[in-house]
């Protein structure tokens, strides 16, 4: 009647452990009302009897965690899913009429009485239901194809699928591969290959190579690859942009390689996020000019980092570490460094550089006799503005002093004395991507192990449990759980630990091999500490930073309280200008302090964005940032079919890969799968018996109508 092919029930415990207490519990009941005061009727016996049996049971299943599986047979007729691609692709006139071939191909499967047996999608930037095979509908105008969101679509639907089936050009301007989740879905693929697959004469911009974070007014290289094919000699222009203003020009010979560098010397003149473009001057007989451009991004620190080292005596460490920090250009090195008896090297601002810091070296620091106003203003710097730190045990350290910054440092202080220890690194493998460890050496681990002794003192330094260690000591080769280097990241807070003095050993041993591990070393910790890990309480981010022409613009937010609370409730607006008109979104709330909304505009051209997040009319925060649209058009990049693609994917999933010239085959191979497949599904269904409120409901009623009927027959 209900088709139920199969009923299991399962508990979390031994059934016979199940069975066992049930018997002992039906006999408990009935022993309970065996004899009663006063003496009731053998009818209200039977009735309390069970009642108090079911609600003990009912508990008992509870207890026991049963799960109900049903296997239901479900008869669903066998579907062909089509999905017709609808992207600007097909609209590209490579003499092979790709709009056409897809004509031809919704004409033919009604013809072949297929039309009522398969299931009709376009997609593009996701998959859209077809209401009928009218090729009217389809407007070749989505921005991009996305395969990925086409198979993850299907594992979401219930029909009975018996094939797969894909009429597109092959080429994925946004998503993942989709190979995987095609295969993981067990259902043949058929794919039908639209557009030329010679490979037409065409100049391109490859891909660009930059850093994305430089500073300003500091040179830096934008490496750009060009390729060619049939334009051998051609002589080109290829040109660097910053927003609309030429950087730079270039003339270039395009090499018989089919493929050349042309590097770009850049020096940004003020700080922030800048667009550039690389585009390369137009050949006649190009088959596509839209891939002769490419748009990118990158971030412009205002100021060089400052770093200022502070020493509690002239040391050997103190010069090796500033050598090095002076070796990077992009660093500009201040220092404080004490002589004794109220006597500094430098006649600076002390307070001021103080300030002014971005990362702070202490070097022996803060040593005997250093003045407490120079202590306190580090420590409250640190303390209070969350000044990153990277500090040594230096000859000259002053544990009492020190213990001032306990609260920041990455360990505890205990019981010290003036002796030292010769200590050498042990760094295990496991840190072999860890940033700090990396080095030129074939093997960094094992150089950072045969380092020469340096010294630590011989005091109790624990490392705090939010601490990492980096690495360990060894004395006489014999590795020991004491640390040696400590990181520490909290908050927004991070230090770096090295529990030891006469570094500048190192330096000399590596210098020999032409190792740049000391060097490396110290300029690492440097960027580790300038991560910045701030936590915006409003962050709001365009899901890309090019769009094609007609793609919606997809925008998220986060946003938090001051305690860093997700806020659920917050009017999230952004306005958004292209330098002519505006425009504004409103994000909906997605729970969790999440939001989201979409832009839609015709219009191309640079835009920029602000936005905030305000609760009961009060602002939380600010975000802001840029976009590109329509200046390079993804779905006009590639133009040749993505034959590899098609065919792997048809091949991998059981199906086949015809071609737009020859696929009278698909239909008849669709018919036989239609066929052949089983219009039967089974359908399994998990019911947790145990964790339903209504159970529990039922076992309340039970108990409140036996202590109801015990009332009424007077009984306790």
């Amino acid at each position: 009647m209900f088709n139920i092919e199969k009923i299991n029930l399962t508990f979390s415990f031994n059934p016979f452990l199940f069975i066992l207490f049930l018997m002992l519990l039906g006999g408990y009941a009935f022993f309970v009302y065996r004899y009663t005061v006063p003496l009731i009727s053998p009818a209200r016996k039977f009735i309390l009897t069970a009642l108090r049996t079911i609600s003990l049971i009912l508990i008992l299943f509870i207890v026991f965690e049963p799960i109900l599986t049903l296997a239901k047979k479900l008869v669903l007729q066998p579907v062909n899913f089509v999905f017709v691609d609808n992207s600007r692709s097909i609209l590209i006139n490579d003499g092979t009429n790709r709009r056409g071939v897809i004509t031809d191909f919704l004409r033919r499967l009604s013809n072949e009485n297929l039309l009522e047996k398969s299931a009709l999608y376009s997609f593009g930037i996701e998959p859209k239901p077809l209401e009928n095979d009218d090729p009217q509908e389809l407007a070749f105008d989505e921005g991009v194809t996305n395969f990925e969101k086409v198979f993850n679509s299907i594992q979401k639907d219930r029909k009975n699928i018996a094939s797969i089936s894909v009429i597109t050009d092959g080429v994925i301007t946004e998503g993942i591969n989709p190979l995987y989740s095609a295969e993981k879905l067990g259902v043949p693929v058929f794919t039908i290959g639209l557009g030329d697959t010679t490979q037409r004469n065409d100049v391109e911009v490859k891909s660009v190579l930059f850093n994305e974070y430089i500073y300003a007014e500091t040179p830096t290289t934008i490496a750009s690859s060009i390729t060619n094919r049939g334009f051998v000699s051609a002589s080109v222009s290829v040109s660097l942009f910053e927003d609309n203003t030429l950087i730079e020009q270039k003339n270039i010979s395009l090499s018989d390689a089919g493929i050349q560098n042309v590097n770009f010397a850049y020096t940004p003149k003020t700080g922030g996020e800048k667009k550039l473009t690389v585009v390369v001057s137009n050949l006649e007989g190009e088959f596509s000019t839209a891939n002769n451009k490419k748009i990118f991004y990158i971030n412009v620190l205002s100021n060089k980092l400052k770093i200022l080292l502070l020493a509690g005596s002239p040391s050997s460490d103190l010069s090796f570490i500033r050598n090095t920090l002076k070796s990077d250009e992009n660093l500009e090195i201040k220092s404080v460094t004490y002589l004794g008896n109220n006597k500094f090297l430098e006649q600076n601002d002390k307070q001021k550089l103080i300030d002014s810091a971005d990362v702070i070296f202490m070097i022996g620091f803060p040593s005997a006799g250093l003045p407490a106003d120079l202590t306190q203003a580090v420590q409250k710097a640190i303390t209070e503005k969350n000044k990153p730190f990277f500090s040594t045990l230096t000859s000259g350290i002053h544990f009492p002093s020190l213990r001032i910054f306990q609260q920041e440092l990455p360990f505890t202080i205990g019981n010290f004395n003036n002796q030292i220890i010769e200590v050498q690194p042990s760094v295990s493998s496991a840190e072999s991507r860890n940033p700090l460890i990396q080095n030129n050496a074939i093997d960094p681990i094992n150089a950072w192990n045969n380092l020469p002794p340096i010294y630590q003192p011989a005091a109790d330094l624990k490392p705090k449990p939010e601490s990492y260690i980096t690495a360990r000591v060894k004395v006489n080769n014999v590795p020991l759980n004491s640390p040696l280097i400590l990181t520490r990241r909290l908050g927004g807070k991070r230090s770096i630990a090295l529990l030891a003095s006469d570094l500048w050993k190192w330096k000399l041993q590596t210098a020999q091999r032409n190792l740049d591990l000391f060097d490396r070393f110290i300029l690492s910790s440097v960027k580790w500490l300038n991560t910045s890990e701030d936590k915006k309480q409003v962050t709001i981010k365009s899901s890309k930073r090019v769009y094609s022409p007609g793609e919606q613009i997809e925008f998220s937010a986060q946003v938090y309280d001051e305690a860093f609370n997700p806020v659920t409730d917050a009017e999230v607006k952004i306005s958004l200008s292209d330098g002519s008109q505006t425009g504004e979104v409103f994000l909906n709330s997605l729970g969790s302090g999440l939001y989201e909304g979409i832009y839609l505009t015709n219009k191309p051209g640079d835009y920029s964005y602000s936005g905030e997040a305000l609760l009961a009319g009060k602002s939380i925060g600010t975000d802001a940032g840029k976009f590109n649209i329509g200046e390079v058009d993804v779905e006009m990049l590639t133009p040749p079919m993505n034959i590899e693609f098609l065919n792997l994917l048809a091949i991998q999933t059981g199906g086949k890969f015809f071609h737009y010239s020859d696929y009278a085959e698909y239909f008849s191979d669709i018919k036989q799968l239609l066929e052949q497949s089983s219009k039967e599904k089974i359908a399994v269904s998990e019911i947790s018996l145990w964790s339903n409120e209504w159970l529990m409901a039922i076992v309340i009623l039970l108990l409140s109508f036996e202590w109801f009927l015990r009332k009424r027959a007077g009984m306790l």
